[in-house]
């Protein structure tokens, strides 16, 4: 007796077909499973012979082997439980096998006979468009997540015994039908705007040309003077998400297991700020079967890290190529996964350990050797990396206490999307370059040409600060934002000069 059913997996963010197949053989009752399982997956066999019981089905005395093909990938999780137990009852008689040729399910059982969620939901969903694939049944929690491929049939199932009647043409189910629209339009109001920061306007300023640009930013200053602040409201500034970007990023949460209860769709920019006692794996993504990081969760949003130098340096050093990629390769011994991260970087830290170095009225009890020890924790290739530094001095009373308050964060959002707009328009035919913080060397020289006068103030800018041949790109690639924000075709003087003064850090702190 034999049977086949159509499930499947993920592996990174990409999904493939897995075809459960159950041979059922009049021997000795035993129960076997093949196909690179991991342990969740060979002890699918319990929860599958309870669940099978419970629900009121007959659970065979033979031999049951069960194949997981292709034979070669690794499986893991317990998404493969009701499959597998719908192909021990077709292969009985208890099911009929008329539905499963079209449809892909998957969802784990508990011992009950009940279903719960499982990881990877959309990226299957939107793999089985491609395999030309138009039903999917899983679980109910996980329905409206896979709901948002359009074009796929999507059935909630509670039970097993709920599965049974479906695939036999006892009951039936109607598809679910999500309108994407409506999620984005509950995700227009944030809880947090620009306003609510009073005075450090030349921070904000920063903060502005980095939306507009993508540019990471670092922002050095006394503790309680707005550097988190600013950081978490730069979502609010950031253009909305559009359906493509959601959906990958919806993805990414979806194989990582963090995708909130009833949140089919991350429709806003994500917000990540890890501790700085997180390992190298958890920023960048590991273990034995590769999750995604920090670095990937906060693709298409925002990383902060808070106190940059309490980080391990390891742990800052592996940021490098999720900076310059946009991407993520975790390599092991049997495979190697690539994951997004395309993330705008904010940094911030003290500008010594007491945090006072500086302060006009707090005095700083740190030595010369303390405050440079401190500093030598983020090394001068990762500094370059990041296109804007800025100062963020302690607030004076004038500006708590003042009664008007900042502008709103819609008005600064209009001015992001309008430079935005013309990026867009500027790289529509270069691939893989969306802002001007993508740009490489080629981009730079095409669409950056500065006049004479702005030659000579950026060679002075370089010779007295001292800035290596990747600063003057980023500097280069920050005026060119700043033109965009002036609706400037043209790089001018002025602009040069405001993107020189965001690496001003580089000649105080580390020169």
């Amino acid at each position: 007796m034999y049977s086949r059913i159509l499930s499947a997996a993920v592996q990174g963010i990409d999904a493939y077909i897995v075809k459960v197949e159950v041979h059922l053989d009049s021997a000795l009752p035993a129960y076997t499973t093949v196909g690179l399982p991991d342990g969740a997956v060979r002890e699918s066999r319990e929860r599958v012979n309870a669940a099978i019981k419970n629900s009121g089905f007959l659970f065979p005395q033979k031999r049951i082997t069960v194949n997981l093909a292709p034979a070669a990938i690794k499986k893991e999780g317990a998404a493969f439980d009701l499959p597998i137990a719908l192909g021990i009852l077709a292969a009985t008689g208890q099911l009929s096998t008329g539905r499963l040729a079209r449809m892909i399910l998957l969802g784990e059982l508990a011992l009950d006979g009940n279903l719960r969620p499982v990881r990877g939901a959309l990226p299957i969903a939107g793999a089985l468009i491609e395999k030309q694939i138009e039903y999917m049944a899983l679980p109910e929690a996980n329905s409206a997540e896979a709901a948002m491929v359009e074009g796929l049939d999507v059935f909630p199932l509670k039970s097993l015994r709920e599965a049974v009647s479906f695939l036999n043409g006892e009951i039936e189910l109607k598809p679910v039908c999500i309108d994407p629209q409506s999620l984005f339009d509950v995700a227009k109001d944030y809880p947090v705007d620009f306003s609510d920061v009073r005075g450090q306007e030349h921070a904000k300023r920063a903060i502005e040309v980095s939306a507009a640009g993508g540019h990471n930013v670092l922002m050095i200053g006394p503790p309680g003077s707005g550097k988190t602040m600013l950081a978490k409201r730069l979502p609010t500034i950031m253009p909305p998400l559009v359906m493509e970007e959601a959906l990958e990023t919806t993805k990414i949460y979806s194989v990582a297991g963090h995708l909130p209860p009833r949140t089919p769709l991350l429709s806003v920019r994500p917000f990540r700020n890890p501790h700085h006692t997180i390992s190298d794996a958890g920023l960048i993504g590991g273990g034995q079967i590769p999750r995604p990081g920090e670095v990937s969760l906060a693709h298409k949003g925002v990383l902060f890290l808070d106190e940059l130098p309490e980080f391990r340096k390891n742990v800052l050093e592996v940021l490098r190529q999720p900076i310059e990629d946009g991407e993520v390769t975790i390599t092991r011994t049997k495979m190697s996964v690539t994951y997004p991260a395309n993330f705008n970087l904010v940094a911030a830290m003290n500008p010594c350990p007491c945090g006072y170095y500086g302060h006009p009225t707090r005095e700083c009890r740190c030595s010369a050797t303390q405050v440079q020890k401190y500093l030598a924790h983020i090394s001068g290739p990762l500094l370059d990396r990041i296109d804007i530094h800025v100062e963020v001095p302690a607030i004076e009373y004038k500006h708590l206490a003042a009664e008007s308050s900042g502008e709103k964060s819609a008005g600064i959002r209009e001015r992001v999307i309008s430079a935005r707009h013309i990026q867009a328009e500027r790289f529509q035919h270069v691939r893989s370059i969306s802002v001007n913080a993508d740009m490489g060397t080629r981009e730079i020289r095409k669409y950056c040409p500065i006049d004479k006068e702005g030659e000579l103030l950026l060679k002075s800018a370089m010779d007295s600060l001292g800035l290596s041949a990747r600063a003057y790109d980023r500097i280069i690639k920050v005026s060119r934002t700043i033109a965009d924000l002036d609706m400037s075709a043209n790089i001018r003087p002025e602009h040069l000069a405001e993107a020189i003064q965001y690496r001003n850090l580089d000649r105080e702190f580390w020169i």
